[in-house]
């Protein structure tokens, strides 16, 4: 048995797929499974011990009919897409997949011989993804397996050593997102850091290089020290500073997902977006947003500038908010 798996979305849509890739392959012991991803896949899988193959495609540098004759070659018994692209179902149809499995709110979704249904209200993206597995014949759910998961080497776990930093003695802040209406204010983060720096916690901030702009933002309105790793560290580096933290501070992004796989204690800032979209922490975490906003939410992702020019999702949330929530709901951090 043979089954591929299509994930190209964005890095935390990937990390939520890691329950699907362990599912299928604890169905399907002997099968061989493979992933279709983003460059950053390397990382999310490497040491995946569900994972058989993975299939690197790049649609703004690779050719998508490569792609798909690659796939046909292959010769795949099951093609299981939980991302709704076009470009994913035409793809796994022309490459003559069999049984081909995707949502019904996908691009071209007429494609699939099944289709799992998609609705955004409440359901985590894990379950959704997981939800997919019910059109295979030897569906068992006491095989499923719904936490995401990242599997780091010894020498990887020690990553966070790199940067003089002690296990479970650093709370790291995330102040960045893609979409800059998904970002929480400068002042707000900076106020956040200097209440907790005056509490004696060290403060790691992390983020790829386009972070960096929002990050000096924030860093000129800081009174207290920080360490600011933004820009400074590889992707697994990441990983390993987030598991050894003792919290996650974050925009609804990317690293809430790591932390979720690691069970570090995550604080996720909504804005923009909304919990039923489904992309909330899994497990040890706490949302805070301003509820009941009328143009709440203005889009799926956000936006580079917010519609009705106010901002006012993020705006409204004060660093009173988000230190109650550490205080109420993780005791232990103070």
């Amino acid at each position: 048995m043979k089954i591929v798996v299509w994930q190209t979305a964005f890095l935390g849509d990937l990390i939520l797929t890691t329950p699907l890739i362990a599912s299928l392959k604890n169905i399907y012991k002997e099968s061989k499974i493979y992933l279709i991803s983003k460059p950053f896949g390397k990382d999310v899988f490497k040491n995946n011990p569900y994972l058989d193959k993975l299939i690197i495609f790049d649609k703004n540098k690779q050719s998508t009919l490569n792609l798909i004759k690659t796939l046909y070659k292959e010769k795949f018994d099951i093609a299981i897409s939980p991302h709704r692209s076009h470009r994913a179902s035409y793809s796994l149809f022309l490459a003559r997949i069999p049984k081909r499995i995707g949502f019904d709110k996908a691009g071209f979704s007429f494609l699939y011989t099944d289709k799992a249904i998609h609705r955004f209200d409440g359901t985590h993206e894990i379950i959704r993804n997981l939800s997919l597995l019910k059109f295979l014949p030897e569906y068992d759910e006491k095989k499923i397996i719904d936490i995401p998961q990242i599997f780091l080497d010894e020498e990887e776990e020690k990553y966070f050593t790199k940067f003089k930093l002690v296990e479970k003695d650093y709370i790291v802040i995330a102040p960045g997102s893609k979409w800059a209406t998904k970002r929480w204010t400068a002042k707000g983060f900076a106020e956040v850091i200097d209440i907790l720096s005056y509490e004696g916690q060290n403060i790691v901030l992390i983020g790829s290089k386009e972070d960096e702009e929002f990050t000096e933002e924030i860093l000129k309105k800081v009174k207290r020290n920080v360490i600011n790793l933004v820009g400074k560290t590889t992707l697994r580096e990441t990983f390993s500073i987030i598991k050894n933290a003792k919290l996650l501070i974050s925009n609804d992004s990317a690293p809430v997902h790591m932390a979720v796989a690691f069970n570090t204690p995550v604080i996720d800032i909504y804005g923009p977006t909304i919990t039923d979209f489904g992309f909330y922490p899994y497990r040890n975490g706490v949302v805070v947003e301003i509820k009941d906003l009328p143009c709440r939410p203005c889009g799926l992702h956000g936006s580079d500038k917010c519609p009705i020019s106010t901002h006012e999702c993020m705006e409204k949330i004060t660093p009173s908010m988000v230190i109650e929530k550490i205080s109420s709901h993780f005791q232990n951090i103070f």
